[in-house]
C-alpha cells in the first residue's frame, strides 16, 4: 500500500512539474505578446510621426507651389507688358525683341520644369499615403488580434492555474486520507496476522483432535462394521451422497450472472443485425429510390430472422437457470437443460453461416460501386476477414458447448477427466471472439469515416452507420463481459463438484441425482419426525449456586416484604391518629373560644348582679335575682343552662368540623386526581410525539442512507470526471503550446515584415529629402 501511495505520489509531482513547466512557457508566450504589442505600439507612432513630417513637407511644397505660381503669374503679366511694349516701339530695332524672346524662352522651359516637378511629387506624396494608411490599418487589425489573443491566452493561463491549485489542494486532501486510511490498514494488518497465528494454533489443535477421531473411527469400522455396501454400485446408488450446500449456492449465482450477460448480449445482436438489414436497404442503392439488388434482397430476408435465433438464447439460459435450486445437485450430469441451450446456440450458429457469404457478397457489391474509393475497398475486405473470423469464432464456441452438453445425455460420452480442458478452451474462444468482434467494430468506424467523406452520402446512411457503431460497441462490451467472467470463474468451473455416492469414484447421473433426492428428503423428514425437544438444562453445580441465591433473594424478599407490609399499616395508623388529633384540637380550639365567651357572659352576669343592675346582654333569658318567690338560688341554674346548651353546640360543631374536613379531603383528592389526569395525557402526548418522531428518525436513516449511496456514486462520477478533466486539461495544454509555437512563428514573421516595411520607409524617406 505505502509503495503504491509512494508511486502515486511520484506520478502526480510530476505531473505538477510538468504543469508548471507549461505554465511558464505560457507565461512566456503572454510576456512575448505583450512585448510585441508594445514594439507595434512604438512601431504605430513612428509611423504617425512620420505621416506627420510627410504632411508638413507637403505643407512647404503646396506653399512653394503657390509661390510658383504667383511668380509665373508675374512672370506672365510681365512678358504682356513686355509684348506690349514691343509692339509700341518696333522702331527701337530687332536687337531687343529677340533678347526678350530668349528670356521668355528660358522662363517657359524654367515653368515647364517646375511645373513637372510637382505633378511628380503630388504624385509620390499620394503614393507614400495610400501605402501608409494601408500599412496603419494592417498594423492596427493585426495588434487588435494579437491584444485579443494574448488576453484570452492570460485568460486561459488564470483559469488553469485556479483549476490546478484546486487539483493540487484536493489531491493533497486525498493524500491525507490515504495515509490515514494506510494507518488503519497496517493496524488491521497486525490484527490479522494475530489472528492468523491463533487460526494456526487452532488448526493444529484441530488436526490432531481429528487425526485422533480418524483413527478412533477406523479402528471403529474395522471392528464393528460387518458389511460396506459402498463396495456396489447398486447399493451405493441408494446411499445419500454428501452435499456440498456451498457449491449449490454458487453454482446458482454463476448462472444469475452468466444470465444476465447473456441478456445483455442478446439486444446488441438483434440490434446489429437489424440495423444491417437497413443498411443493405440503403446502400449501395436506396430502396426509395431504385430498386435494390436480388443478392441484398435475399440477405435482408434472412436478417430479418434474426428474432427466431436470437430470442431462445436468453430464453434457454433462463430455463437453464430455474433449473438450478438450492435443493438440486448441479453437475454437467444433472444440468439437462442446457442441452436446450446448446441447440438454440447451434441453431444461431447456423443462421451466422448461413448469412455469411450473402454478408461477403454485399461487402463485394459495395465494392463494384463506382463511388467505392480505393480505401473503402481495403476496409470492405478487412471487414469480410473479420467476418469470418467472428463466424469462425461462433462455430468454435458452440462445439465446445455442445460437449459440455453431452453429459447430461450420455454421461460416457465426455470423460470428466476432459472437463478441465474443455472449459480452458472455451475461455479462450470466448477471448477469442472478443478479439474478433473488436475488430468488426474497429473496421467498420473507420469505414464509416471514410463513407461520411463521399459526395453522395445521405443521412439515413449516417444514422445508420451510427447505430451499427453503437450496437457493435454494446457487443464488444458484452463479450468483453462474458470473457473476463468465465475466466474469473474458470476455477470454479474445473473443479470437482463434490458430489459422488460414498466410496466410488464415478459421477452421478440424472436418475441416480433425482433418486439420490427423494432418499434425502425421506431422511430429512424421518429425522424431523425422530426429533423431539429436549429441555434445557444447566450444570449442576451452576443449578446449586442458583438456589443458593434464589433462597437467600426470596428470604431477602419476603422480610423486605413483611417489613413493608408493617411500615404500611404503621403509616396508615399515624394517618388515622393525625386526623384525629387534627380533629381533637380543632374541637378544643372550638371549645377554648366558648368557654371564654362564657367566662366573658358569667363575668357580665357577676358584675351586673353586684351591682344590681340588669345584664347588658340577655336579659330577657336571665333568671331571677336570688331570694324571690322561693326559687333557686342562680348559681345553679346559670350551670345547668350553659352546660346543656355547650354540649348541643360541641355535638354540632364536631358534626360541622368532620363534614368541613371529609370535604376538604375529597377536594384535596379530587385536585390530586385532576393532577394525575393532567399527567397522564400529557405522557401519553409525549409517547405519541416519540413515537412520531421515531417514525420520523426512521425515513430519516433510510433517506441518510439513500443519499449516503447516492453521495458515494456521486464520488465515483466525480473521480471519473477528474480523470476525463485531467486528460482533457493535458490535451488542451499540448494544444496550447502547439497554439503558442505557431503564435510565435507567425509573431516572428510579422517582425520580419515590419522590419522590411521600416526599411522600406526609410529608403522612401531618404529619396525624398534627397529630392
Amino acid at each position: 500500500m505505502a509503495a503504491d501511495l509512494q508511486s502515486k505520489y511520484t506520478k502526480l509531482a510530476q505531473e505538477y512539474s510538468k504543469l508548471r513547466a507549461q505554465n511558464q512557457v505560457l507565461k512566456k508566450a503572454v510576456v512575448d505578446e505583450q512585448g510585441s504589442s508594445a514594439s507595434l505600439k512604438e512601431q504605430l507612432k513612428q509611423r504617425e510621426q512620420s505621416l506627420r513630417k510627410v504632411e508638413q513637407e507637403m505643407d512647404s511644397l503646396s506653399f512653394r507651389n503657390q509661390q510658383l505660381a504667383k511668380r509665373v503669374e508675374l512672370l506672365q503679366e510681365e512678358l504682356a507688358a513686355g509684348e506690349v511694349r514691343g509692339k509700341r516701339g518696333k522702331k527701337a530695332g530687332d536687337s531687343p525683341s529677340q533678347q526678350g524672346l530668349q528670356h521668355q524662352t528660358v522662363f517657359d522651359e524654367d515653368l515647364q520644369k517646375k511645373i513637372e516637378e510637382n505633378e511628380r511629387l503630388h504624385i509620390q506624396f499620394f503614393e507614400a499615403d495610400e501605402q501608409h494608411r494601408r500599412q496603419e490599418a494592417q498594423l492596427k487589425e493585426r495588434l487588435e488580434v494579437l491584444e485579443r489573443d494574448a488576453g484570452q491566452h492570460q485568460a486561459v493561463v488564470d483559469g488553469l492555474t485556479h483549476k490546478y491549485m484546486e487539483t493540487i489542494e484536493r489531491l493533497q486532501n486525498d493524500r491525507a486520507k490515504l495515509e490515514v486510511k494506510s494507518q488503519t490498514l497496517e493496524r488491521e494488518a497486525k490484527d490479522c496476522r494475530l489472528r492468523t497465528d491463533e487460526c494456526q494454533q487452532q488448526l493444529k489443535r484441530f488436526q490432531a483432535e481429528l487425526s485422533q477421531q480418524l483413527e478412533e473411527s477406523v479402528s471403529i469400522i474395522q471392528e464393528k462394521v460387518p458389511f460396506n455396501d459402498t463396495k456396489h454400485s447398486q447399493f451405493n446408488t441408494l446411499n445419500v451422497p454428501p452435499h456440498n450446500r456451498r457449491h449449490q449456492l454458487k453454482a446458482r449465482d454463476v448462472a444469475g450472472q452468466a444470465l444476465g450477460l447473456v441478456q445483455d448480449l442478446v439486444p446488441a445482436l438483434l440490434n446489429l443485425h437489424t440495423y444491417s438489414e437497413q443498411r443493405a436497404h440503403i446502400y449501395p442503392r436506396d430502396s426509395a429510390l431504385e430498386p435494390v439488388s436480388p443478392l441484398n434482397q435475399r440477405f435482408s430476408q434472412h436478417l430479418h430472422e434474426n428474432a427466431a435465433y436470437v430470442r431462445p438464447l436468453e430464453d434457454g439460459l433462463l430455463r437453464l437457470f430455474e433449473s438450478i435450486t438450492e435443493h438440486t445437485v448441479t453437475t454437467l450430469e444433472t444440468t439437462v437443460k442446457l442441452k436446450d441451450f446448446s441447440d438454440h446456440f447451434t441453431s444461431y450458429t447456423r443462421f451466422l453461416q448461413k448469412i455469411l457469404p450473402y454478408q461477403l457478397k454485399s461487402l463485394d457489391e459495395e465494392c463494384e460501386s463506382p463511388l467505392c474509393t480505393s480505401a473503402l475497398t481495403a476496409k470492405n475486405r478487412e471487414l469480410q476477414a473479420d467476418m469470418r473470423r467472428m463466424t469462425a469464432a461462433f462455430e468454435k464456441l458452440q462445439t465446445y458447448i455442445s460437449l459440455l452438453a453431452l453429459p447430461s445425455t450420455r454421461p460416457e460420452a465426455l470423460p470428466r477427466s476432459s472437463c478441465s480442458a474443455v472449459f480452458t478452451q472455451l475461455a479462450a474462444c470466448l477471448h477469442g471472439l472478443q478479439d474478433s468482434v473488436k475488430d468488426v467494430s474497429k473496421h467498420y468506424s473507420q469505414k464509416a469515416t471514410l463513407e461520411q467523406e463521399l459526395p453522395t452520402v445521405t443521412q439515413k446512411l449516417r444514422t445508420t452507420n451510427e447505430c451499427i457503431l453503437s450496437s457493435l460497441g454494446s457487443l464488444t462490451n458484452s463479450t468483453g463481459k462474458i470473457a473476463t467472467f468465465f475466466s474469473n470463474n474458470l476455477d470454479f468451473f474445473t473443479a470437482p463438484a463434490g458430489y459422488r455416492p460414498r466410496g466410488g469414484r464415478a459421477g452421478i447421473d440424472p436418475l441416480q441425482a433425482e433418486a439420490m433426492l427423494q432418499n434425502k428428503s425421506r431422511a430429512a423428514a424421518y429425522i424431523l419426525a425422530l426429533r423431539k425437544p429436549q429441555p434445557e438444562t444447566v450444570p449442576y453445580s451452576q443449578a446449586l449456586s442458583n438456589r443458593r441465591v434464589l433462597t437467600s433473594s426470596t428470604e431477602s424478599r419476603e422480610g423486605l416484604t413483611q417489613q413493608v407490609q408493617q411500615s404500611q399499616e404503621k403509616i396508615a395508623r399515624l394517618e388515622q391518629e393525625k386526623e384525629h388529633w387534627l380533629l381533637e384540637a380543632q374541637l378544643g380550639r372550638i371549645r377554648l373560644e366558648k368557654e371564654s365567651q362564657r367566662i366573658a357572659e358569667l363575668e357580665g352576669q357577676l358584675s351586673a348582679a353586684l351591682t344590681g343592675q340588669p345584664p347588658p346582654t340577655a336579659a330577657q333569658d336571665a333568671p331571677a335575682p336570688p331570694g324571690q318567690d322561693g326559687e333557686e338560688p342562680p348559681e345553679l341554674g346559670l350551670k345547668e343552662t350553659t352546660s346543656a346548651a355547650s354540649l348541643a353546640g360541641d355535638e354540632q360543631s364536631r358534626e360541622q368540623l368532620i363534614k368541613t374536613h371529609y370535604m376538604a379531603r375529597v377536594a384535596d383528592l379530587t385536585a390530586q386526581l385532576q393532577v394525575a389526569d393532567s399527567k397522564a395525557v400529557h405522557f401519553h402526548a409525549e409517547c405519541r410525539a416519540l413515537a412520531k418522531r421515531l417514525a420520523l428518525a426512521e425515513k430519516s436513516r433510510e433517506t441518510l442512507t439513500e443519499e449516503l449511496k447516492a453521495a458515494a456514486q456521486n464520488i465515483s462520477r466525480l473521480q471519473d470526471e477528474l480523470t476525463t478533466t485531467k486528460r482533457s486539461y493535458e490535451d488542451q495544454l499540448s494544444m496550447m503550446s502547439d497554439h503558442l509555437c505557431s503564435m510565435n512563428e507567425t509573431l516572428s514573421r510579422q517582425r520580419e515584415e515590419i522590419d522590411t516595411l521600416k526599411m522600406g520607409s526609410k529608403g522612401n524617406a531618404k529619396k525624398n529629402k534627397s529630392r
